[in-house]
């Protein structure tokens, strides 16, 4: 087998992988919500990623989510469960004891895992929950947008949710529906072009720009940043991402002059990290 017939190979692999894992992930958290039922500070969080799951796949969009992270002190409420309501040397204690001891660090993966789920199942990177969506609808004002590399479509899917008089053009490549299933379930009308494409377009007819999660592998996002700076100074580029981090790449934010006025704060207030990346919404010039 030649070497390109291999990556072909390990590509349809990883997809039928990603097909078989996605119910079996939520079908595990939902076992670990029953198993940890008795510590409310763990089922909580369980909870609401499983609502998450819930909204998305009715096609709604969720609900901010708290950090889940499990409890710094979660194995001495386990021991001092088992404690009260098993005797010393008691091995139904014993074996329970083991079994949370078993399990913990598989659902501290799991929690950790969440925005893997979501890319993998929904082809959402920026968690784009609903009081974000409203908040930045309200931030835009009704404004003409243009949004690029929009993967499925939630940012534009969210503002078309808040004000449906708008005028969003939402574009996307779409190269990557290629190698990704989810990409061919977008969550509301895209127009397949690409972000330099798009802005040659559009760029006339619209005040905002608004680009998630570009990729950090490619310079495409300063392409657009210097495009925009020189045949569109007035257009304002919202940049929605994880600064120096996993989102863009260095080249941008090398480049790119950031912004956040007390209005776009409060969009970000309601753009909440749930895990250890910390995206925001930047005003770029």
């Amino acid at each position: 087998m030649n070497p390109k017939q291999l990556k072909k190979l390990k590509k349809r692999v990883k997809k039928a992988k990603k097909v078989v894992q996605q119910p079996k992930y939520i079908e595990e958290l939902t076992q670990y919500r029953d198993l940890f039922d008795p510590f409310p500070e763990v089922k909580f969080l369980i909870n609401n990623a499983l609502e998450s799951d819930r909204l998305l796949k009715n096609g709604l969009l969720p609900q901010p989510l708290p950090q889940l992270l499990l409890p710094d002190d979660i194995q001495d409420q386990i021991f001092k469960y088992v404690n009260q309501h098993y005797a010393k040397g008691d091995a139904q204690g014993d074996a329970l004891w083991n079994k949370y001891s078993t399990v913990l660090p598989k659902l501290d993966k799991a929690l950790r895992n969440f925005r893997d789920y979501l890319e993998d199942t929904y082809g959402m990177w920026s968690y784009v929950n609903a009081p974000f969506a409203k908040a930045l609808s309200d931030y835009l004002d009704g404004e003409p947008v243009l949004e690029i590399m929009a993967g499925n479509g939630y940012i534009s899917k969210g503002l078309r949710n808040n004000n449906s008089t708008q005028k969003i053009y939402t574009t996307d490549s779409q190269a990557w529906v290629k190698e990704n299933e989810t990409g061919k379930h977008p969550v509301t009308q895209i127009e397949k072009l690409d972000a330099i494409e798009a802005i040659k377009k559009y760029g006339d007819q619209v005040k905002y720009v608004i680009m998630s999660w570009a990729p950090d592998k490619q310079e495409t996002d300063w392409k657009v940043l210097q495009l925009l700076r020189k045949d569109y100074p007035e257009v304002n580029l919202l940049v929605i991402g994880e600064k120096d981090g996993a989102t863009d790449s260095k080249a941008f934010w090398t480049q790119a002059k950031l912004s956040q006025d007390d209005k776009l704060k409060q969009v970000n207030r309601y753009l909440h990290s749930f895990d250890l990346i910390d995206e925001q919404v930047y005003l770029t010039k």
